[in-house]
């Protein structure tokens, strides 16, 4: 199991567990995280699980594709971090991985 660990703009956390080969985006959907919405379930046409990467994880879970990099250019608190959750597949170098919403989503 990978735990991720979800903050929110607040500073709520939750930490929850997944596996690998899940995406960020269904991890935080099974345990209900709330600010992912996942509008478009995954197809990467909307911004609703936009998540900002820790700059301890940035490496290690790679820079956006140009159809990731066109809908985060559509999203209002875009940061060094963004990235959109469905879009980031969970492997087991990924323990431990934290990610913070932005502010609009909550």
């Amino acid at each position: 199991m990978i735990t991720v660990t979800y903050k929110e703009h607040s500073g709520e956390e939750h930490q929850v567990q997944g596996e690998s080969g899940q995406t960020l985006m269904q991890v935080a959907t099974d345990n209900m995280i709330p600010g992912i919405d996942a509008d478009c379930g995954g197809g990467c046409a909307c911004g609703t699980c936009h998540v900002i990467v820790d700059e301890a994880w940035t490496a290690k879970v790679g820079s956006p594709d140009d159809m990731e990099e066109s809908m985060l250019g559509m999203t209002p608190e875009r940061s060094d971090g963004s990235r959109l959750a469905c879009q980031i597949e969970l492997s087991d170098e990924m323990d431990g991985i934290v990610v913070t919403m932005p502010e609009f989503q909550m």
